[in-house]
């Protein structure tokens, strides 16, 4: 789930994330919110593939957080790496991301 948030279209991840979610990119696009998210999202999508290491999960109850080294590639861009986090909620059977962050590995 958490790879096809990076690799696969802007509505595909709107359908795993919950309406007022809260995801933290590197500067510019900063901190967003809610509807906000998309209309970045639609400039940062295009990920040709992205490698996951160290990954780790922990559950506590109905919420889940994956943290892990992301190595991602798009065509003619440089390999951009970050540190990232993302907290999913057991909603009524189906897991929704409350909030993702990417932190710049440089």
């Amino acid at each position: 789930m958490e790879e096809r948030f990076w690799t696969s279209d802007s509505d595909n991840a709107r359908a795993t994330t919950a309406e007022n979610a809260i995801m933290i990119f590197p500067y510019p696009p900063g901190i967003l919110q809610g509807e906000q998210i998309w209309h970045g999202l639609k400039r940062r999508t295009g990920w040709r593939s992205v490698a996951m290491t160290g990954r780790r999960a922990t559950q506590c109850g109905d919420i889940v957080i994956l943290s892990y080294h992301a190595s991602a590639e798009k065509p003619d861009l440089p390999i951009y790496e970050a540190l990232c986090a993302s907290t999913y909620l057991n909603d009524a059977g189906g897991w929704l991301r409350t909030s993702h962050q990417q932190t710049l590995v440089v």
